[in-house]
């Protein structure tokens, strides 16, 4: 027998609290009722909940206090909001934090019934993650990433995947694909910068037959293989500008012309890019197209390098290790203490490329059926340990320190530079210290604004 979904319905209006019990029951969930974000805390450890709903205005503890909780305590757990209000600032903040959605009051039972039913769906998605499942990760800042992938993958828009190398590009557009409408289909990759301008054109556009020296026979494009999945445009920021035009007309249109073709093809691709260059800068120097990089930044995803997940480190070890033991039939079980010790200690500036290539070599090396200490020195030998200098440190920490100011002020500079006691024109210099830009930390409704103003200039 299937089991009913549960909701937890909180709100300090008995009479409320009466009717959408009744409604909802009535459309078959189950109802656990709660009077105070208190009470609704008391019953979350003990009781099954596979949704909260939850009015805004409460004495002592609001929705929006009830939701952080929520979110610290059950991430995965999904909350909507009522509020008496269509468009209040809290509500909208909500949102952008992670709050589902928002009801009005007087709240329409459509309208609920189809929240609700919605919030449930995505949920029963995002406890299923089969599509993530080349990602390893237990590190908060990863996590919240590829919930952020996974909302992606509902909508069709263009992902543009940021990061140094090897930190998991395209293992992150692959989730992607795995968790959209398109998962059935292609996913096709090709790295931009490994190819000359006139073979990467034939190899994404395709070719007519005789349309240049060695074109014996017509040639499909990726962008027709990909047709109804996805195409991975890895190290985008490498392409070629004339091949930046087309690509944007592509884009804009939906539609491909191969080379030496007059025929136009419509295509239905899904687009992810990446990167490891700083695109902002590519386009002050006008190597990088700012129309397409507009089309193809729609969602960005910024993925850390490794030295700033350190939790993943030795999970990542031991599936390595797992995964080389079997690949080449060796008999090794476990990491020593010491070994793992070094591995966290590591700069890993080729980041979890790196450690898979070390892991390798540790295996094929080990006479023993455990890592040792030693092994892992000698495959880290020409590496720099992370013991950086006092200034190193500080820039370091003054510049996590100052992101973080960002991500809570939401980018308002003199909110931040109050709660770090500075005045604002010092706190602008450090800032520029470390080229971080206030703006791309406002609200996405705000840059969305900014994006559009741009594209109609």
């Amino acid at each position: 027998m299937t089991q009913l979904s549960r909701i937890l319905l909180v709100d300090d209006d008995n009479g409320v609290l009466s009717l959408l019990t009744m409604r909802l029951e009535a459309s078959g969930y189950q109802v656990l009722t709660a009077s105070s974000g208190e009470e609704a805390l008391r019953l979350l450890p003990s009781e099954r909940v596979d949704l909260v709903l939850t009015d805004l205005c409460m004495d002592e503890m609001d929705g929006l206090t009830l939701f952080k909780h929520v979110q610290q305590n059950w991430p995965g757990l999904p909350v909507i909001i009522i509020t008496a209000h269509g468009s209040i600032p809290e509500a909208v903040t909500a949102t952008q934090q992670g709050v589902f959605g928002f009801l009005t009051k007087p709240i329409d039972k459509v309208q609920l019934l189809d929240t609700v039913k919605a919030a449930l769906v995505s949920a029963e998605r995002r406890r299923n993650t089969k599509w993530r499942d080349e990602i390893i990760t237990k590190s908060p800042v990863m996590l919240h990433l590829l919930d952020q992938a996974h909302r992606v993958a509902e909508s069709d828009v263009s992902v543009l995947i940021t990061g140094p190398s090897g930190s998991g590009k395209e293992l992150m557009a692959r989730s992607i694909h795995q968790a959209s409408k398109r998962a059935n289909e292609n996913f096709i990759a090709i790295n931009c910068g490994a190819l000359p301008e006139q073979l990467l054109e034939s190899e994404l556009f395709g070719h007519a037959k005789g349309s240049f020296t060695g074109a014996i026979s017509n040639h499909i494009g990726l962008f027709q293989a990909a047709h109804g999945g996805t195409l991975f445009l890895d190290e985008i920021g490498e392409m070629p500008q004339p091949l930046q035009v087309k690509l944007l007309r592509v884009l804009q249109e939906r539609v491909i012309r191969p080379v030496g073709s007059v025929d136009n093809i419509d295509i239905d691709v899904r687009i992810i890019s990446a990167t490891h260059r700083n695109i902002d800068q590519a386009m002050q120097s006008e190597d990088f197209r700012e129309d397409l990089y507009y089309r193809l930044n729609v969602v960005n995803i910024e993925l850390p390098p490794l030295r700033d997940r350190p939790e993943d480190i030795p999970v990542l070890a031991r599936h390595f290790l797992a995964k080389a033991t079997q690949q080449h039939n060796r008999k090794v079980r476990n990491i020593s203490p010491g070994a793992l010790h070094l591995l966290a200690q590591a700069a890993w500036p080729g980041n979890v490329r790196q450690l898979q290539n070390v892991m390798e070599k540790v295996v094929a090396l080990s006479a023993s059926p455990v890592i040792s200490e030693g092994l892992v020195a000698n495959a880290l030998s020409n590496q720099d340990l992370v013991i950086p200098s006092f200034n190193e440190a500080r820039a370091d920490f003054e510049k996590r320190y100052l992101i973080k100011l960002m991500q809570v002020t939401e980018g308002n500079v003199t909110h931040a530079a109050r709660i770090a006691q500075r005045n604002r024109t010092d706190f602008y210099k450090l800032l520029s210290r470390h080229c971080i830009e206030a703006a791309e930390y406002k609200p996405s409704a705000a840059h969305n604004d900014s994006v559009k103003a741009r594209k109609a200039s």
